[in-house]
């Protein structure tokens, strides 16, 4: 009885162990991303504002 308990114990801890670190890693993905599409926004061409254009060749 009490090595199903101390089984018991030791497997949600494990299960525990794996969660945080499944979702640490994906936080990390995230940020990595995150910081990627930052870095390709800054180098697209800044577009004219409103206003700023006008088409008289329409």
């Amino acid at each position: 009885m009490m090595n199903d308990i101390a089984m018991a114990a030791m497997e949600m801890s494990s299960a525990r162990l794996e969660m945080q670190y499944s979702m640490g890693l994906q936080k990390r993905v995230m940020n990595d991303m995150e910081q990627q599409a930052m870095g390709e926004l800054a180098m697209l061409p800044s577009a004219p504002g409103v206003g700023e254009y006008i088409d008289t060749y329409a």
